[in-house]
């Protein structure tokens, strides 16, 4: 406060200084019988050097419109499509290349080129993942943690269910929009009045190992990955609020020593236990809806975040909740739903490993099949294409598509489109995909008619800086392509 009354002051004194110099230059200009004094000192004139303020603008108000993409768009011919993408699928920058085109209205296949071909997918495998939670459980879907007291005097555990998104952030503002606070935890337990002097951590509730076949441990530190544990703070990232954050090796053992530092208690002491079954619970938190956890994987690519919820499908369905029960449970969805899950070959569901292997003609699929007129359009008489019968299926997978990054504004594709290609920009909604052999773009397309295309691009044996270019002048052809 005595700052800012001093600054005060001071400004006080400077508007004095002003007004006391002009009253000056009055006095002086009329001593001397001048006929300038026709600024005063506390007109707008005189303040702005002479020049005068023009009146506000009219307050403007926005009327944001979202409309469907016209029922009576002209449908592209494959021919058409193939002439406009024959330019630019042929760059050598693509490397070993598969991808399929597919008009969404109809479920013709446009354009493909080598779609069987199982290719590394890297991120784009969270495609699968989510059509298959979308699939599986209920979009208000809510994974619990929750403190138990232990078998000993004063001891509590914590016991881990599934959610890395718990945060030890001042006000519960983390990393992950709306994850549970950990202070919420030691309000409920400090409330019970249990006395506690050691807190135990019980990660039984995920089997097998943490890090999955094809992962490399450097990627800890670089703060892709940190090994899956049932309980994490942040996703494991020692700097709770950025993206890349090195993390720990050990998420599970540090949720409990932050738990046991903010109780009081001496964090060295937390050790690795299990709960007694029919333990007593003292405190619990749920995670934030499966729907908002689904959007933030997706936007941002969140590995940890995937593995949970693949796990979270697994138990769902009567599983175990491990890399390969995870992996099992995904597949087994989509191909309920009526997918070929054939050619694809996972080690995890975040497409982190370098083994994973997914064909172009599924990931295309997938979302074309979520991209297609349902009853919306069925209304429409002048839509022939809608078939009722696969309504159901279109209307489950619809909100995988508002998961997807926006063309040069959200997520994974923020930074993209913003140079070349910046036609498409806001157009192409699509899941990225990015490891140093591998780069893929999955996702969907207005044409330059109003003709909703999707696409599964894949790219094998190049860099990334090499490679991502030539994906997306791919979809920027798309975007323009009038090719009915």
């Amino acid at each position: 406060m005595v700052g800012k009354n001093i600054g005060g002051l001071a400004a006080r004194r400077r508007r004095n200084l002003w007004i006391g110099f002009g009253l000056t230059l009055a006095v002086v200009l009329a001593a001397g019988g001048g006929v300038l004094l026709t600024v005063k000192p506390w007109t707008d004139e005189f303040r702005h050097g002479g020049l005068t303020t023009a009146a506000p603008p009219a307050p403007v108000r926005p009327f944001p419109q979202v409309a469907p993409a016209p029922s009576n768009a002209p449908a592209p011919s494959p021919a058409g499509v193939a002439a406009a993408l024959a330019p630019v699928i042929g760059n050598p920058d693509l490397g070993a290349f598969s991808g399929q085109v597919t008009d969404a209205d109809s479920a013709t296949v446009l354009w493909s080129g080598d779609p069987n071909r199982s290719m590394i997918p890297s991120s784009t495998a969270k495609i699968l993942l989510t059509a298959a939670a979308l699939l599986t459980l209920p979009a208000d879907h809510r994974v619990t943690t929750k403190v138990v007291a232990g078998t000993a005097p004063n001891e509590l555990v914590l016991v881990g269910g599934g959610d890395p998104t718990l945060t030890a952030e001042p006000e519960g503002k983390g990393y992950y929009p709306n994850g549970p606070r950990l202070s919420d935890l030691v309000s409920q337990i400090k409330s019970s009045g249990r006395a506690v002097d050691t807190i135990l951590v019980d990660t039984s509730a995920y089997t097998g190992p943490s890090m999955a076949q094809g992962w490399d441990p450097i990627d800890i530190g670089d703060g892709s990955i940190a090994p899956i544990d049932p309980v994490m703070i942040d996703g494991g990232r020692l700097r709770p609020l950025v993206e890349y954050s090195p993390r720990t090796a050990t998420p599970g053992l540090d949720a409990g020593r932050r738990l046991a530092t903010d109780l009081g208690l001496d964090p060295a002491k937390v050790r690795l236990g299990t709960a007694a079954p029919g333990a007593a619970e003292v405190a619990s938190v749920r995670s934030a809806p499966l729907r908002d956890r689904l959007r933030d994987l997706m936007v941002y690519s969140d590995n940890v975040l995937a593995e949970t919820v693949g796990r979270e499908i697994s138990v769902a369905t009567g599983g175990e909740a491990s890399f390969t029960g995870a992996v099992n449970a995904v597949n087994t969805a989509l191909s309920k739903a009526g997918f070929d899950v054939s050619g694809v070959i996972m080690h995890d569901n975040s497409g982190l490993s370098v083994d994973d292997r997914i064909p172009a003609r599924l990931l295309d699929r997938i979302v074309a099949t979520a991209a297609k007129p349902t009853a919306f359009t069925a209304i429409q008489p002048s839509n022939t294409m809608a078939r009722p019968e696969n309504d159901q299926l279109a209307t489950t997978l619809a909100p995988l598509l508002d998961a997807l990054p926006i063309a040069g504004a959200t997520g994974s594709l923020t930074s993209r489109y913003v140079v070349r290609d910046r036609n498409a920009a806001g157009w192409v909604r699509a899941k990225t995909g990015t490891l140093s052999v591998s780069s893929a773009l999955v996702g969907y397309v207005l044409d330059a008619d109003g003709r909703v295309l999707t696409f599964a691009l894949m790219s094998n044996d190049r860099p990334p800086e090499v490679s991502r270019p030539a994906l997306d002048a791919i979809a920027g052809t798309l975007r323009n392509c009038g090719c009915s």
